[in-house]
């Protein structure tokens, strides 16, 4: 198999964002007249990693880079539940940060159902529709291409998740507000930085001398 120079920093800095943004969905924010979790505001790179991915290297090596998340994030979550679960140190100061990171951590293992749900299904999407439409296209529009990849996997990576991490949490109308915030935020934050991406697969393509068609990819998800 081929090697690549920058594949693997990309793929750390992939799981760093996905981890991270999981925490980081714990709280809900507002910001003007949008709420939504956190998360938001760092998750949507892990869309823009999914298109460099793809773009680039093709739906093979982006399977296996949107499973080494899955099962890093999945590893994160068993570890947080472990530490919430296990008793604290019998200490009076202890026991407020004790409890502070129960109340905290304590939702992080539905987020994270969510997240890995959500994540699961939504990065394929967005690969699977990106790497068809690149065949489609002979290589052309990568910025439709992208944005229009974003638009499907976001719709169900924000659906799913709302729906597993919040649903029965907050009240439906905030479940609402949060979705139509959070596509909104996300694919605004994927226009926005457009021409960065745009640059930087310009750049890897140079660098790795890697512009991968995938005309006969299987596109089974659970073939690594």
């Amino acid at each position: 198999m081929k090697s690549y120079r920058y594949l693997d920093l990309i793929t750390a800095a992939f799981v760093a964002v996905l981890i991270i943004s999981n925490v980081a969905a714990t709280k809900v924010v507002s910001l003007g007249p949008f709420g939504f979790d956190g998360g938001t505001l760092l998750f949507p790179l892990a869309y823009i990693f999914g298109d460099v991915l793809t773009e680039v290297y093709g739906y093979a090596r982006s399977r296996r880079v949107i499973w080494t998340g899955f099962v890093l994030l999945a590893l994160a979550s068993l570890t947080f539940s472990l530490v919430a679960a296990l008793p604290a140190l019998d200490d009076p100061g202890v026991a407020p940060f004790a409890r502070a990171f129960d109340l905290l951590f304590g939702l992080v293992p539905r987020i994270v159902l969510g997240s890995l749900a959500a994540y699961w299904a939504g990065e394929f999407t967005n690969s699977y529709v990106l790497a068809k439409m690149k065949v489609w296209s002979q290589g052309r529009l990568f910025g439709l291409r992208a944005i229009g990849s974003t638009l499907a996997g976001e719709v169900v990576d924000t659906g799913v998740f709302l729906l597993v991490a919040f649903w029965g949490v907050y009240p439906p109308a905030v479940v609402g507000l949060m979705f139509v915030s959070n596509y909104v935020f996300k694919v605004g934050v994927e226009v926005v930085f457009l021409p960065v991406t745009y640059a930087v697969v310009r750049w890897l393509k140079r660098a790795e001398q890697e512009d991968y068609f995938d005309r006969e990819t299987d596109f089974n998800p659970f073939k690594i």
